[in-house]
Parts: structure tokens; sequence; C-alpha cells
């Protein structure tokens, strides 16, 4: 569904927004990469069925490097799913370690960052929901929130329209 007005995403509290992904080094090698592709979509269903868990939503993009964004309530959250023995993440992460760990066949990176309540903005135009629009909720774009200082709450929000 696409919608046509301008619409900005408004999230609750504070929320975590973290980037993680692959780079197939050796495209070749199918039985390094595949896995490891495999592994990320066994975590999205269980992050999916389990919401308690602290996913919010996800977008990615695939090409030589896979780029998932990853919308969490909080680092907390994040952190003890990473860590969690009854979780899907742990024995994927030392699977990869075992069968790849430095052979630089497959790159895997992570970054994270804690986003404070109301320190952020964001535009969405003729887009269906989207990233942080989906992960929290949309609403109209209108007086204060025409600008990109004035969705962040600065007073001299219409001087920098």
């Amino acid at each position: 569904m696409i919608i046509k007005e301008r619409m900005s995403a408004s999230v609750e509290g504070d929320f975590v927004i973290f980037l993680i992904g692959m780079r197939i080094n050796q495209l070749w090698k199918i039985h390094r990469w595949v896995p490891v592709i495999m592994a990320m979509g066994r975590m999205l269903r269980e992050l999916y069925a389990h919401p308690e868990m602290g996913l919010l939503h996800h977008e990615s993009g695939f090409s030589r490097t896979i780029i998932l964004v990853q919308y969490w309530r909080s680092m907390d959250q994040l952190l003890a799913y990473a860590k969690s023995k009854d979780a899907e993440h742990l024995p994927a992460w030392r699977d990869f370690n075992r069968k790849i760990g430095t052979d630089g066949s497959v790159g895997i990176w992570h970054e994270s960052y804690m986003v404070k309540a109301g320190a952020f903005e964001s535009i969405y135009a003729n887009m269906p929901p989207f990233g942080l629009g989906k992960a929290g909720k949309l609403e109209k774009v209108g007086g204060r929130r025409e600008s990109a200082a004035g969705r962040l709450g600065q007073d001299d929000y219409r001087k920098l329209s």
C-alpha cells in the first residue's frame, strides 16, 4: 500500500538501530556463505515469532554485501538475544567461527546505535510503510513536522525549512 502523503515515523521512548550483515568475499565458495544466509533467516523467523525478545522490525538489501537494518526496543534486549543459550544466534555464531573463522571467504559485521527518545527524524513520501515507520508508527507531516528541524523539536524550525 503506497501512502501518497508525506509521513514521518514516531517511536515511543528510546530504541536501538542495529545494522548487521555479511559480505561474500569468495563467490565460488557457496558452501561458506549460504549457511550464513540461512542462519540469519532462522534468527529473523525466531525473533518475529517472539516479539517479547525486542525486535520491532527489519529491512534488508542484497548485493555482494547483504545489509539488514534492525530496529530493537532496547540494547538490553538485543544483547540478551545475542547471549541467549536458548536462541538461534549463539549456535550460529559458534558455527561461523568454527567453519569460517578468519579464512577470508565470508565477512560479517554489525553496528549498534542507541537512539534517545525524540533524537531522530524521518520523512517518507509515496512509500509503503517502511523502516522506522514500520517499527513505530506513521504520522502525517504538517505544522511543526514539516521540516527536519521541526521534527527534531528545534525552536527555529521555520527558519531552516
